[in-house]
C-alpha cells in the first residue's frame, strides 16, 4: 500500500503579498493532492485561537479533519492540524503537549486504511535546538508507549537547518528522516526546515518540494511531499 504524505506550514494563510487568503491555501492543497496532510500555523496565536481556514470551506474538499481541537473555533492544536482523504477511517485524534517555554504541541491521528492501523503526527518544533531535542524525545516516548508497534509518520516544520544534525540525531536507525529539499523561504528557498519522518514500517519511494507559481506566494513555506509504501513485516 502506497500513500502520499505532505507537510505544509501555511503561515496562518498569509501569503507573501501580506494578504490572508485561505482559498489560496486550499488551492495549493488541491495541487498537492496528498492522501494525508499535516498543516502548521493553521490557527491564530491570540484570542480564542480561531482557525484561518473555515471548516465550511474544508467541507467542500476531498479531505476531512482529524479532530484534536480543544477550542471551539480552532481546527488544530497549537496551530497543528491533520487532514485525511475522505473515506479513511479515523479511529481517534489526540492533542499532544510538548516541553517548551512557549506554546508548542502536536496533533496525532490514529487511522485505519485498507485494513492497516497507522498513526500520523503533525508538529511544529521550537526555534531552540535544545528544546527541539526535548520535543522529539517526547514524541518518540509517546510513540513507544503504544501497546503494540504501529506504523507511524511524523511530519512538520522541524525548524532544523541541517539534514542529519542537531535534534534530528534523536531519530535512531528505526526511523527514516525524509528531507525532500529546500522549503523556506518560499520564493527563493535556502533552508530544509520541513520534513517527513517514517518508522521502520515504511519505505520511501519518492519525495519532493511542491514549488509552483501558487505555492511560491501562498505562504512563506513550500509544502513537502513524500510517497511511502507500507511494508509487510
Amino acid at each position: 500500500m502506497k500513500l502520499t504524505f505532505a507537510s505544509y506550514n501555511i503561515h496562518k494563510a498569509v501569503g507573501l503579498d501580506r494578504k490572508r487568503d485561505p482559498e489560496r491555501i486550499l488551492s495549493v492543497i488541491h495541487e498537492i493532492d496528498a492522501d494525508i496532510i499535516a498543516l502548521q500555523e493553521v490557527d491564530r496565536r491570540i484570542g480564542d485561537r480561531a482557525t484561518t481556514i473555515p471548516r465550511a470551506e474544508l467541507d467542500d474538499t476531498h479531505w476531512r479533519l482529524v479532530e484534536v481541537a480543544k477550542r471551539p473555533r480552532s481546527i488544530g492544536w497549537h496551530g497543528n492540524a491533520i487532514l485525511v482523504r475522505r473515506g479513511m477511517d479515523v479511529h481517534g485524534g489526540e492533542a499532544l503537549d510538548l516541553p517548551t517555554l512557549e506554546p508548542r504541541g502536536a496533533a496525532c491521528g490514529d487511522l485505519m486504511v485498507e485494513g492497516h492501523m497507522m498513526r500520523v503526527i503533525g508538529t511544529h518544533l521550537d526555534l531552540s535546538g535544545l528544546r527541539r531535542r526535548d520535543q522529539i524525545r517526547s514524541l518518540l516516548d509517546f510513540v513507544a508507549s503504544a501497546t503494540q508497534p504501529v506504523p507511524t509518520v511524523i511530519m512538520g516544520d522541524f525548524n532544523q537547518w541541517g539534514r542529519a544534525t542537531g535534534a534530528m540525531r534523536e531519530f535512531a536507525s528505526d526511523w527514516t528522516v525524509v528531507t525532500p529539499g529546500k522549503s523556506y523561504p518560499s520564493r527563493q528557498p535556502v533552508a530544509t526546515l520541513d520534513r517527513i519522518v517514517a518508522s521502520r514500517h515504511w519505505a520511501c519511494h519518492s519525495a519532493h518540494v511542491h514549488h509552483t507559481a501558487l505555492s511560491a506566494v501562498a505562504s512563506d513555506h513550500l509544502p513537502v511531499v513524500a510517497t511511502l509504501e507500507l511494508m509487510e513485516k
